[in-house]
């Protein structure tokens, strides 16, 4: 029977001490505050699964991690907090928010109606340019291969930049300021969720399938205009990939067969 409750899987610890650059680092961010780097840092390690799901967030720690003070860490955590990434303990500080399945279907019912939406828009409001970013964003996925195994941290991370930039170039025509916020932030969510499947794609049980000729299709769909055939391929591909990431939180006695 397949388990429901919050689960933080065992494998994802194991990528816990594996340095990688930011995502924010790796295109030139620059902080206005040093709460905005503070920010900007445990943001990207809770997206990676340097900070596993669960885990306790010691300021302390993360201080010298970090080489922050006090203040602007206590500010990061609220804001991500707000966020959803973070949950407040009370007296006992804060932690990186868990993962479940629950979680999970719930998160693909969301992603699916809000991407579907902004991907009519798009395609109804998107000029040539929009499409050549389509197109450019495509070819440099199908450019950027999978980690071989989970602590190649650094493939993981570049392939996840790639994939949200594939995703969010999609919908990046919809004119709606608002429905490309909600579609970062619920990115952010399933962020956390692939980076377990990515770095773990190897193990045994764990589902695999070609998301190439996915994320080529729903451009082929895109560049023609076709909105009934381009929202059912990318619902396909959310709900694809949700099923993909059960193996986790599913008993690892009975193990599954690849797809």
């Amino acid at each position: 029977m397949m388990r429901t409750e919050t689960v933080t899987p065992k494998s994802l610890k194991r990528t816990a001490a594996v340095p990688v650059e930011s995502s924010a680092q790796a295109v030139g961010a620059v902080d206005k505050t040093l709460a905005d780097r503070a920010l900007r840092l445990v943001r990207d390690d809770i997206l990676n699964g340097k900070l596993a799901p669960g885990s306790r967030l010691r300021i302390n720690v993360l201080q010298q991690q970090y080489e922050l003070g006090l203040s602007p860490l206590r500010e990061a955590l609220l804001r991500l907090s707000s966020e959803g990434l973070v949950v407040g303990e009370g007296q006992r500080g804060f932690a990186v928010v868990p993962v479940s399945l629950a979680e999970l279907q719930d998160l693909t019912k969301a992603r699916t109606c809000l991407d579907s939406a902004a991907l009519t828009q798009a395609i109804a409001l998107g000029d040539a340019q929009w499409e050549a970013r389509v197109i450019a964003a495509n070819h440099l996925l199908t450019r950027t291969p999978l980690p071989v195994d989970a602590k190649d941290v650094a493939a993981a991370k570049l392939w996840e930049q790639r994939h949200r930039a594939f995703h969010h170039t999609l919908i990046a025509g919809c004119g709606s300021d608002w429905l490309l916020r909600l579609h970062t932030q619920l990115a952010d969510q399933s962020e956390r969720y692939r980076t377990i499947r990515i770095l773990h794609h190897q193990e045994k049980g764990a589902q695999v399938r070609d998301t190439v000729d996915e994320h080529t299709a729903i451009t082929n769909a895109v560049l023609r205009r076709d909105a009934q055939l381009a929202t059912q391929l990318m619902g396909r591909h959310i709900a694809a990939t949700a099923s993909a990431m059960t193996y986790f939180f599913e008993p690892k006695t009975r193990a599954r067969k690849p797809v």
